[in-house]
């Protein structure tokens, strides 16, 4: 089978696949509804809407690999009815093609830990959004499909806008303002760098089947606090660091009036307590390290001062 490497989605993880791919003479398909404001060289693009099954069928006609980067809106009425069809859709369409599925995952499904997150844990969620994550693993797993997922915490980088790092924060000390958090300062939290989340994703594409029918954590850096974290982007930026932290207590009512926070707070369990993830199997296997914070941090940071 030639390689036709579709990418269904262009936000920061999809277009960091494709511009990684075309640094190494590789072209993929960029597929969403609209079109992204840039492509990488390399990469074309291609209109398609998930939920629509025939469009999906007809981009993935001599697919060799499909890679799902896409998000829905954050809204668990949303992701119940969507999440499955989109899921269905896609596996239908690799069946078709006969094209493995890397499915970019978040760690929703396994609900309120204490211990660092590992592929082995039960998904044990008890929130909507989470047990919408842990029916479509479900599905995909049950398909017959050649897939496998690459779980990520939270995503930073350069350009990553919607993120704990991103626009209310390190965005905002770039604008001379305080950094606005929905999470603890002072309670370590997991990330994942974009472009090592990329990269991640490049390997599966390229390895052997036995790698496939597994559930992978993308290479994770060790836990900081967002205190810590921000006053690393404050230093690159020459500001002072300034926090404004909303407290748990107030999550609930602010939610009677901001339906984003109010779909946030269902997930607290990522934000009241110490975030960890073991991305170790990952790193045993495919030999990438995560981007240490000490690197990723002021890049990112540039980009939003650039910005």
């Amino acid at each position: 089978m030639s390689e036709r490497i579709v990418i269904l989605g262009g936000g920061p993880v999809g277009l960091s696949i494709a511009e990684q791919l075309g640094q190494a003479g590789r072209a993929s398909v960029i597929a969403q509804r609209k079109q992204p404001g840039r492509l990488p060289p390399g990469a074309e693009f291609e209109p398609c809407d998930a939920v629509d099954g025939a469009a999906l069928m007809r981009l993935m006609h001599g697919a060799s690999v499909l890679i799902c980067t896409i998000g829905l809106p954050y809204e668990a009425a949303v992701w119940e009815t969507t999440w499955p069809k989109v899921m269905a859709n896609m596996l239908a369409a690799c069946i078709a093609s006969g094209a493995r599925l890397i499915f970019i995952d978040n760690l929703y499904m396994y609900g309120p830990q204490v211990e660092p997150l590992r592929e082995d844990m039960p998904m044990a969620a008890n929130g909507r959004k989470g047990k919408v994550r842990a029916a479509i693993t479900r599905q995909w797993q049950a398909s017959g499909v050649k897939a496998a997922a690459l779980r990520a915490p939270d995503f930073y980088g350069p350009g990553v806008a919607n993120s704990i790092l991103g626009t209310p924060t390190i965005g905002a000390l770039a604008r001379g303002r305080s950094a606005q958090l929905v999470v603890k300062p002072d309670a370590p939290h997991a990330l994942a760098y974009v472009p090592d989340v990329a990269r991640a994703a490049i390997l599966l594409l390229d390895a052997p089947d036995d790698a496939y029918g597994q559930v992978w954590h993308a290479p994770s850096v060790p836990a900081r606090t967002p205190r810590e974290i921000l006053a690393m982007a404050a230093g690159r930026l020459g500001v002072k660091l300034r926090l404004m932290e909303m407290p748990g207590w107030l999550m609930p009512l602010v939610g009677l009036f901001m339906p984003f926070i109010r779909e946030w707070h269902e997930t607290s369990f990522q934000h009241d307590r110490p975030f960890l993830v073991d991305s170790s199997k990952f790193e045993r296997r495919f030999g990438l390290k995560p981007t240490p914070l000490e690197e990723g941090i002021p890049l990112t940071a540039d980009s939003f001062r650039k910005a």
